[in-house]
């Protein structure tokens, strides 16, 4: 039997990290850190990601700004209430979750957001930055030389990282590599699958596994036989949205499993892609839904948060020294 891999103790560090960045800007700089959320509708995930987003928030002394807008809210409604959160110095990051609505083009509404403010890293900038590899020295922040010959090629600013990015990485996926580092998962010549081809979790998963030097394969609804990528997986990452998809007799001996996939029952409980108990039995290594990937992904959000404050008031003040 495996070895379950939970996140809270990861998200723990990061956050109690975060607390002390927050506090420190705000009691030797006067900055206070601000984040928004915008919800539409009442999409039973996103309330229960925006709820708990916010009350986490809270805990690290970070301000939130709510927007929660109905589902017949138009695009237009949508762009001008961005246009005024990128205008808003109290609010350093926006994320703004999904789905939005059959009407709306999620592009329009995620491209809107100042790159700056783009804590959740989905926008074009942060995105083709990262699929540039502009922006992938961030995953290498505990090999120091390689993380410096990553940035010697980025604008001046980058000298003053972490507190001023030029861009973030998307939160899921980043946090997805961050867990499995954690527990000591060694990706460099590893196998790896990824289930799911969204730009939100599995493009971005995918480009940061191969710059960890990960061979990866990436499968989708058209995928002809799934069960034939899986045998041959030495890590598992499944971001498709499908309860039950990953079955035990699909993943050979050993295997690392990532279960990123929420899915809200009838009944009210959340789960992922993976029939845990079954898989369990045959990995080394799964995550559980909930508990796994989603509280360093709110975790890793919050500390973009912080650190797009930190390059805000550097911006603005070059003689301030970050925390």
């Amino acid at each position: 039997m495996g070895q379950v891999m939970e996140g809270h103790r990861l998200a723990s560090e990061i956050r109690g990290r975060v607390r002390q960045r927050v506090d420190s800007l705000r009691d030797n700089n006067g900055i206070e850190v601000g984040l928004g959320l915008m919800v539409v509708g009442d999409n039973p995930a996103s309330v229960q990601y925006f709820q708990a987003t916010v009350n986490i928030a809270k805990g690290v002394h970070i301000n939130t700004y709510q927007y929660r807008m109905p589902a017949s809210v138009s695009l237009n409604e949508i762009l001008n209430t961005i246009c005024d959160i990128n205008r808003d110095e109290r609010i350093n990051g926006l994320l703004v979750l999904f789905p939005l609505g059959r009407k709306i083009n999620p592009r329009r509404v995620v491209n809107a957001i100042l790159p700056e403010k783009d804590i959740d890293g989905l926008g074009s900038v942060s995105v083709g930055r990262l699929a540039a590899e502009e922006s992938t020295f961030q995953i290498f922040a505990h090999d120091i030389p390689r993380a410096t010959r990553e940035r010697q090629f980025l604008p001046q600013q980058a000298d003053y990282l972490p507190c001023t990015p030029s861009s973030f990485l998307p939160c899921t996926p980043f946090g997805v590599i961050r867990l499995l580092e954690f527990y000591g998962v060694q990706l460099r010549g590893k196998n790896a699958v990824v289930i799911g081809k969204s730009l939100a979790v599995g493009k971005p998963l995918a480009m940061m596994l191969l710059a960890k030097e990960a061979t990866v394969s990436v499968c989708h609804k058209a995928t002809a036989d799934l069960r034939a990528y899986l045998r041959n997986a030495d890590i598992v990452c499944s971001a498709a949205g499908v309860s039950g998809l990953i079955r035990g007799d699909m993943i050979k001996d050993g295997a690392v499993v990532v279960d990123i996939g929420i899915n809200v029952q009838q009944d009210g409980r959340v789960v992922g892609d993976v029939d845990f108990d079954e898989v369990l039995q045959r990995a080394s290594l799964v995550t559980p839904v909930p508990g796994g990937v989603g509280p360093v992904t709110i975790a890793t959000l919050l500390e973009n948060t912080v650190r797009s404050a930190q390059s805000n008031a550097l911006l603005n003040s070059p003689l301030l020294i970050a925390p």
